[in-house]
Parts: structure tokens; sequence; C-alpha cells
């Protein structure tokens, strides 16, 4: 279920909660992208959709960057449009040094104040609640992204769209929606 410092999609109440540890430089993550926005769209009121940060830093040098330009793009309400530019531009930035200059373009095609922006990315505040997600998904369990639970029961990967159409479905009527 959702909760403070949590993004979340959808209405509160929804039958289905899905929530997702995800880091923004996973390739898995990326190939899933496409699916949960298909789903999102086709569920709509009766699925809410809850982003967690996981960034894998031991692996994903830039994981740690991406998810504080997404927040940083969240403190001027386009953290959705940041998540979206990330996972669609992944191959550009994933294995660059060039990663915050590459956000800070993308911070500039979304018409955020470029100063508020590096400030932001820069800031403890920011630091503080990626490196709280983190903690907070160890904590939790978590150890591979993504990571999926619907209404708090984890999920095994569904391998395709269908079959993930097919899990949140059962999920909407086993409450008899």
């Amino acid at each position: 279920m959702p909760k403070a410092g949590d993004w979340v999609q959808g209405p509160s109440g929804a039958p289905a909660v899905l929530v997702e540890y995800s880091d923004l430089q996973c390739p898995a993550c990326a190939s899933y992208y496409p699916l949960l926005k298909q789903l999102k769209e086709d569920f709509g009121d009766k699925m809410q959709f809850v982003y967690r940060h996981f960034p894998l830093k031991n692996i994903h040098d830039n994981a740690v960057l991406a998810a504080s330009a997404a927040e940083a793009a969240g403190k001027q309400g386009k953290f959705w449009e940041m998540h979206d530019i990330l996972f669609e531009r992944q191959s550009d930035w994933a294995e660059s040094d060039k990663g915050e200059e590459l956000m800070t373009g993308y911070a500039d095609e979304l018409k955020l104040n470029p100063e508020q922006f590096k400030t932001d990315l820069n800031s403890g505040e920011i630091n503080d609640k990626v490196e709280k997600a983190y903690a907070e998904a160890t904590t939790a369990g978590i150890t591979s992204t993504p990571t999926f639970f619907l209404n708090g029961e984890r999920l095994q990967n569904p391998k395709s769209y269908d079959e993930f159409k097919a899990v949140i479905q059962r999920a909407i009527d086993s409450q008899g929606q």
C-alpha cells in the first residue's frame, strides 16, 4: 500500500494496488515499463500504481543519479514525465559519463526551472530520500529489480503483458469489482 514519499498514479481505494520497486537504470525494469504503462491505461481507476526507488548502486553507476533526477523533477510536478524519459532513453544515459548533463537536458525538455532542478538534483534532501527508499527496500527483503507486489503479495514477475493483466484482473475480481 502507498506510504508517504511514494509516487502514486490512480485512485486510492482501487481494488488492485500494484507496487513496483525499480531502478531507472535497470534494463529489465525498462522492459517492463511499456507493459506497466499499458496496464495503467487498461485498468484505469481499478488499479493504483505505486513506484518505489531501489537503485542498484553496486552495479548501475547512474542509478542514484537517475532516481535523484526523477525526484528533482518531482519537486516541480514532473516526476512521472522524467520517469518516462529516463526509461524511454535509458540506452542514452545508462552507461554515459555525462549522465548529469543528459538529465539536465531532459529537465530542459520538460520546461523545468533549470537552476532549481540542478539545486534539487544535488540536494541533501533528495539524496536522503533516495537513500531512505533504498534502505527501506533492503529491509523489506528486496534484492533485485523490478520487484512487484499486488495488494501486498509479492509477485513472481509475470513473463508477458497478458500474464500480468490476468494476475491483476484476478485481484480485481477477488474483490468483487
